[in-house]
């Protein structure tokens, strides 16, 4: 992790703090030295003329913000399977940095106003187990080269061209859309992004509008954009374009709604609807409800196979004081997986945790779930989670080719089981100079019946968040 140094920088060094707090400490690090400075100098080249913008209440220097998220990443897997397993020793793990810069610039002053946002990445490996990186697996800490190996570095840089008019802002360029059909993923050391146009606007008081149009993506471990889609279940598809559009609305202050629909062209019709609602029942006890439902068909050339699947989640959750207790049910009313892009996080069902997402064909699952907020207690900044979730059911008689799974003698795979049980922990420093650095560690254990997936998996996360404009 980047030493932390102080987080108050003043505006006379904020390029000399920049700089020294973005360096890796390390003998093992310093043949990349010189890379992750230049990262953090081609950012910090924009501080400077906010110094000379103070007076000014807004536009687009005044308006202007600069983070720097430093991330340290270690995961592992033990999978249980010996030979099977991606790296054929049973077991994956990798320890990396990650330097996350993120400039935001205001708008040009009017009634329509342009702006620009910027992003330099840098992913640094520290180790990986003596080889147990995953190989190309699902794991996706870092990317690999054709043998398996995981690279020393990876970078990730681009930007987009905003205008805004009215209360609508439209990014052109790499974008981070953050919808239930199309959201990118910020599960492992580098964000996703994709790229294309994007839009929001919020003209109606408690109605945020969304839509966009996508050509391309960027998973995690890449540093290039890819023409086309990968998706979890489905693998590649050489879909030209995804688009969205949808809304959420705080209809009250108890109750909020949310519809989307989005198309990947060539492979699916996705649509999305939602509604929670809050009912307070004392000063320290209230209920919530809230209720997901997907719907995805296949379209235009059918690339992933013909398909017709709803599912839907339903979530009740009981808060008093410091304790949550929820529960939740999910369904898969359809034939198929329900699918959704690679290492996003569009999929807002209730049964999608850590490792499972609970949507085989036919699938059904039950979770129970207990968050405990320490602040309560006297320790604010700490929390914890722990949840059991089991699914029953998974039946692939009747799935396309594109999704069926079968067994060693060839037949669909049918009455499949799972669990899994998630405990996580998470410190957020409240004060100081360390202010914002948080500490989560999150493990995950699931065990399933043959030709699904038995591991144990640990995350181990520390962020230093720091604001330089």
């Amino acid at each position: 992790m980047c030493p932390t140094g102080s987080a108050r920088v003043n505006k006379n060094s904020q390029i000399d703090m920049f700089i020294t707090i973005c360096r890796l400490d390390g003998a093992h690090m310093t043949q990349l030295k010189t890379l992750s400075l230049a990262l953090c100098s081609t950012l910090a080249g924009v501080a400077p003329a906010a110094v000379f913008a103070e007076e000014q209440k807004e536009g687009f220097i005044e308006g202007s913000t600069l983070t720097v998220l430093n991330r340290n990443f270690y995961m592992n897997r033990d999978h249980r399977n010996g030979e099977s397993s991606p790296t054929g020793n049973g077991y994956s793990e990798a320890w990396a940095q990650g330097i996350i810069g993120r400039f935001q610039s205001g708008f040009t002053q009017g009634t329509f106003g342009v702006g620009v946002d910027a992003f330099a990445m840098i992913g640094i490996k520290l180790d990986t187990g003596d080889g147990r990186n995953g190989g190309r697996s699902a794991f996706d800490v870092l990317p690999v080269d054709g043998e398996g190996r995981a690279r020393d570095e990876y970078t990730k840089v681009g930007g987009s061209l905003k205008a805004r008019a009215f209360d609508t802002v439209v990014n052109v360029g790499d974008v981070f859309p953050s919808t239930p059909v199309v959201a990118f993923g910020d599960s492992r050391l580098l964000p996703e992004s994709f790229r294309g146009v994007t839009a929001v606007n919020n003209s109606i008081s408690g109605l945020t509008l969304q839509g966009g149009r996508l050509h391309s993506m960027s998973q995690p471990v890449s540093s290039n954009m890819r023409d086309g889609f990968v998706t979890f279940y489905g693998g590649a598809v050489d879909s030209p374009w995804v688009a969205y559009f949808g809304g959420d609305y705080q209809a009250t202050d108890r109750l909020s709604l949310g519809l989307y629909t989005s198309r990947l062209k060539d492979a699916w019709d996705q649509k999305y609807a939602s509604a929670s609602y809050v009912l307070p029942l004392s000063d320290d006890l209230s209920l919530t409800s809230s209720l997901n439902y997907y719907n995805a068909t296949d379209e235009g050339k059918k690339l992933l196979g013909e398909f017709d699947n709803d599912i839907w989640s339903a979530k009740v959750a009981l808060q008093y004081g410091a304790h949550t207790l929820s529960l939740s049910h999910q369904r898969n009313e359809g034939d198929d997986d329900f699918d959704y892009l690679r290492q996003s996080d569009s999929i807002y069902l209730a049964n999608s945790i850590q490792y499972s997402d609970f949507n085989s064909p036919k699938e059904r699952s039950w979770m129970v779930t207990y968050n405990l907020d320490m602040s309560t207690f006297g320790v604010p900044g700490l929390s914890f989670m722990t949840r059991y979730g089991k699914g029953t059911d998974a039946d692939y008689s009747n799935a396309n080719s594109t999704y069926m799974r079968r067994d060693a003698q060839g037949n669909p795979l049918t009455d499949q089981k799972r669990w899994e049980r998630d405990i996580e922990a998470k410190y957020i420093v409240q004060t100081g100079s360390l202010k914002d650095l948080s500490l989560r560690v999150r493990q995950a254990t699931t065990r399933a019946t043959a030709f699904e997936s038995d591991l144990d998996e640990v995350r181990v996360i520390v962020e230093y968040p720091l604001s330089v404009l």
